[in-house]
């Protein structure tokens, strides 16, 4: 982002510093600092840090707590809560904000939350391990695979079973907003062979045969379902896309939240629980917790499916 949100910490550039004290007429360095922080409440980030090298008053108004203050999410001390005090305490909102921007974890390492660098909305990821998967502890049926490809560093990969199923929760003070949960999972496996990317799928099987159901509530009564069949090789054929040896992001649904308190406790699943078939070959790495709009955008649209 230039000198943006990666230099946070900066001052930026001085370059062109009011301008040239030589030069005649009114320049930027003569707008005030209070009309250019105006301004800068209606820019994102990245564009506020942009502007920082343009004088010392836009530089001085991009370093302003004011600013930076409403770009912050109206909760942000409770993620500052999950930080040792001493990474945050004495900081400028500015830097809060840049603290916040990069993944913070939590619950074991196995959860991550983070500020979105341009919205400030908060986002979340859970990993595999921090979800509930029936027959993880059997090896026969599934095995932790480590890998670079996942933020957490390592995914679950099924073998074989019958009852699959994974499930999760979350209880967090999530700011207000509409909400977009979706699980990432690859078909087959894959490994690094000479610096190559490759993929095998030896027991990828049964995905084809039903539909797996995904489903998500909330504390407040909210509920959303979908299905999708995982393999559907000839009908990808046929339409050009193929889910095998890629990472899909499967959608479950959409949810609100109306206010940061009480917290919002978040249930999920995945699961093909028909035994009269086997299925295997599939890697789960995580589940995505997204913000994708402001509550006044759910006047004209209905985000949740009831069941």
């Amino acid at each position: 982002m230039g000198s943006s949100l990666s230099n946070l910490n900066d001052d930026g550039t001085t370059t062109n510093d009011d301008y040239s004290s030589s030069s005649t007429g009114p320049n930027l360095g003569d707008i005030p600092e209070s009309c250019i922080a105006a301004v800068f409440m209606h820019l994102t980030p990245p564009e506020i840090c942009n502007l920082a090298g343009l004088s010392r008053s836009f530089r001085g108004a991009a370093s302003s707590d004011s600013v930076w203050e409403k770009k912050l999410p109206p909760n942000y001390q409770a993620l500052l809560d999950l930080l040792p005090p001493e990474r945050y305490l004495g900081l400028s909102k500015k830097d809060v904000f840049a603290v916040l921007s990069r993944p913070i974890p939590f619950d074991d390492d196995h959860k991550e939350l983070w500020i979105d660098r341009v919205t400030g909305r908060v986002c979340m990821a859970v990993s595999a391990r921090g979800m509930a998967i029936t027959g993880i502890e059997d090896r026969r049926y599934w095995n932790w695979v480590p890998t670079d490809e996942s933020r957490f560093h390592v995914v679950a990969y099924l073998q074989q079973i019958w009852w699959f199923e994974v499930d999760g929760t979350v209880t967090f003070h999530l700011p207000p907003g509409i909400y977009s949960l979706s699980f990432r999972i690859h078909l087959g496996g894959f490994a690094k062979r000479s610096g190559r990317r490759v993929c095998n799928y030896e027991h990828t099987h049964g995905w084809d045969l039903k539909p797996v159901r995904f489903s998500l509530s909330t504390s407040d009564g909210q509920e959303a379902s979908c299905e999708y069949y995982l393999d559907d090789v000839k009908r990808e054929e046929a339409h050009g896309h193929h889910k095998r040896g890629f990472w899909i992001d499967y959608k479950v649904g959409e949810f609100l939240v109306t206010g940061s308190e009480p917290s919002t406790e978040i249930k999920w699943s995945m699961k093909q629980i028909d035994c009269t078939h086997s299925k295997g070959g599939l890697c789960v790495d995580s589940v995505f917790i997204s913000p994708i709009g402001d509550l006044k955008d759910c006047r004209t649209k209905s985000f949740c499916e009831i069941d």
